[in-house]
């Protein structure tokens, strides 16, 4: 039986069982018993959700850091999306306009490579600059045009 197919046939069983044979299902997977306020439904999902994650994998490290800041009421920050080869960064500084082609190695602009995005930022701007900052590749982008 796949792992699909599994979780699939987990879903059809609890779709038939009742709320008794539920709280029965909810101590055995969580180790608790449910509060009573608990609709059927909503115990139906749980369960599933616990029997997918047994067979496919939870919440990443990450996602469980950015759940408890959440939950903390702090702030959850996104790491920022990856740059992909092929990719081309284009940003106007001081009326000129600036393009960077994303490669295997690192960056290309006009012809010269460079390692990072803060180096061609410092090669456009002669200050210290954070190149993803500059490109606009996060939330506080650059905004010296």
């Amino acid at each position: 039986m796949t792992t699909e197919s599994a979780v699939e046939a987990r879903w059809a069983e609890l779709a038939d069982m009742d709320r008794s044979a539920l709280r029965v299902a909810w101590r055995g997977a969580f180790d608790n018993t449910p509060p009573h306020f608990l609709s059927m439904t909503f115990m139906r999902k749980a369960l599933i959700w616990h029997a997918q994650c047994r067979r496919f994998g939870g919440l990443s490290p990450d996602m469980k850091r950015a759940l408890n800041s959440a939950t903390a009421g702090k702030t959850v920050r996104s790491k920022p999306a990856a740059i992909r080869p092929g990719t081309q960064l284009v940003r106007e500084w001081n009326g000129r306009r600036y393009q960077v082609d994303v490669s295997d190695d690192g960056y290309v602009m006009n012809g010269e490579r460079f390692k990072s995005l803060s180096a061609i930022a410092l090669h456009i701007t002669g200050t210290s600059w954070s190149g993803p900052r500059f490109f606009g590749l996060n939330s506080k982008s650059g905004s010296g045009t």
